[in-house]
């Protein structure tokens, strides 16, 4: 059986880093990441057999757990129809249908691969729909790889931003304001310098790209107001909110409307899909019916479509959203107290099926500044010390963690557990590079 490190080396021979995706590589944490061999309910089971209590959940589309079986029997039915057509199907339709009676912005939609997918089609959507080319998005929101999101904070609040990246022109990088997020008076600042120019406020209604931040009161309703004021459009990238923090997504928790918003994760069941939607007059402008260009070969795919008609189904059912919050409550309950029995400050923050814990920070967390300022090798420690008794977290301070319908009281003890004796040890001795 090969260990680890074997497996990771033979990956970074044939793929950048190892990885399919960055985050997977554990440079925050370091180490070598897991292999995955299979997944079941609430576990994951690694190339050697061991398995660990899992919530990471694929970053967010396990809602329901892994491998569900009436996700399973779904697919399987598919299977033998074909994968993918490039034609209009009946099951698209429906899923279509289903999203627009579920969410609350969503008159059309458009299905699409990926939640970047979706964030560059709905920010092109609302440059057509506006004849503006700036966009406001916020420090520490994640809305996919796309060129004119890959923007980080400029030197001052009414700066334009600067590329995040290698290979992004700082020109186009400069259509993009990034403000601090939680921040209204940075908005209002940016809206009266630049209104004229805006197409569209993107942001994560409920942050789960930097660690699990929520909006504060007032936050959301403040980002409609301005873009209304300015006639701009206000876009909820619910990539990871969506289905996860309530049934409609964050816009039904919070009770706040965008214009637009992005979906992903959750609504393909597993399978990779997004969609991005909105009212009717604004959707109308996209090929074929307007000048906006979007296209997308795969888009719509029946295995995917097909899963998830099945999760959405599921979500509606009595009580699930319910136990999502018992538990995320219960869990980021425990973490705190478990580190104030250590006496190591630990803030944490959860909304519906998401969690976020902040080692060495005070809460409430509000911006990316704090977030920034975490104990990281505290939080290193800590991962690992998890690991090693069978409890997967993300291996990111800058992720949230995720909560799924097959996570229950068996899995909330063991994780906790695992935690005061991870924070009594680490509280005891200097951590001097050490895991637990």
């Amino acid at each position: 059986m090969p260990e680890t490190r074997d497996l990771y080396e033979e990956a970074c021979a044939c793929i950048p880093g190892g990885v399919n995706s960055p985050v997977r590589a554990f440079r925050a944490v370091g180490g070598f990441p897991i292999f995955i061999r299979s997944a079941g309910g609430a576990y994951l089971h690694d190339h050697q057999g061991r398995s660990y209590i899992d919530y990471v959940g694929a970053w967010g589309p396990m809602i329901l757990g892994h491998a569900h079986p009436a996700v399973l029997e779904k697919l399987r039915g598919q299977l033998g129809r074909g994968l993918a057509y490039g034609a209009p199907t009946e099951l698209e339709t429906e899923f279509a249908r289903k999203l627009c009676e579920l969410v609350p912005s969503l008159e059309q939609v458009r299905l699409v691969n990926s939640g970047t997918e979706a964030a560059m089609s709905a920010v092109r959507l609302a440059r057509g729909y506006t004849g503006r080319d700036l966009i406001i998005k916020f420090d520490g929101c994640y809305h996919g790889h796309t060129d004119a999101l890959l923007v980080k904070a400029g030197s001052g609040a009414l700066s334009m931003g600067a590329p995040d990246s290698a290979g992004v022109p700082a020109a186009l990088a400069e259509l993009t304001l990034c403000l601090p997020y939680n921040d209204t008076h940075a908005v209002e600042q940016a809206c009266a310098a630049h209104g004229a120019r805006l197409a569209a406020i993107l942001v994560e209604p409920v942050a789960g790209n930097m660690g699990l931040v929520p909006p504060q009161p007032g936050f959301l309703e403040k980002l409609r107001g301005l873009c209304d004021a300015t006639g701009s459009l206000l876009i909820f990238d619910e990539v990871m909110s969506g289905f996860r923090v309530a049934l409609g997504g964050a816009q039904t928790r919070y009770n706040v409307t965008p214009d637009l918003c992005l979906l992903g994760k959750v609504i393909g069941g597993g399978l990779p899909v997004g969609a991005f939607g909105g009212r009717a007059e604004i959707m109308q402008l996209l090929a074929p019916d307007g000048p906006v260009y979007q296209a997308g070969t795969l888009s719509g795919n029946p295995l995917a479509v097909s899963a998830g008609l099945v999760t959405l189904e599921l979500l509606q059912q009595p009580g699930c959203y319910e136990t999502l919050e018992r538990y995320g409550a219960a869990l980021t309950q425990g973490l705190a107290e478990a580190a104030e029995e250590a006496a190591l400050p630990w803030a944490t923050a959860h909304v519906g099926g998401m969690f976020g814990y902040f080692p060495g920070l005070e809460g409430p967390v509000t911006h990316f500044k704090q977030v920034a300022a975490c104990d990281h090798d505290l939080f290193r420690c800590f991962f690992h010390g998890m690991l090693k008794r069978g409890v997967y977290l993300a291996p990111s301070p800058f992720e949230a963690g995720f909560i799924s319908l097959a996570h229950g009281d068996e899995e909330l003890q063991q994780s906790l557990e695992a935690a005061r004796t991870v924070l009594r040890e680490l509280s005891r001795a200097p951590r001097a590079g050490k895991t637990p």
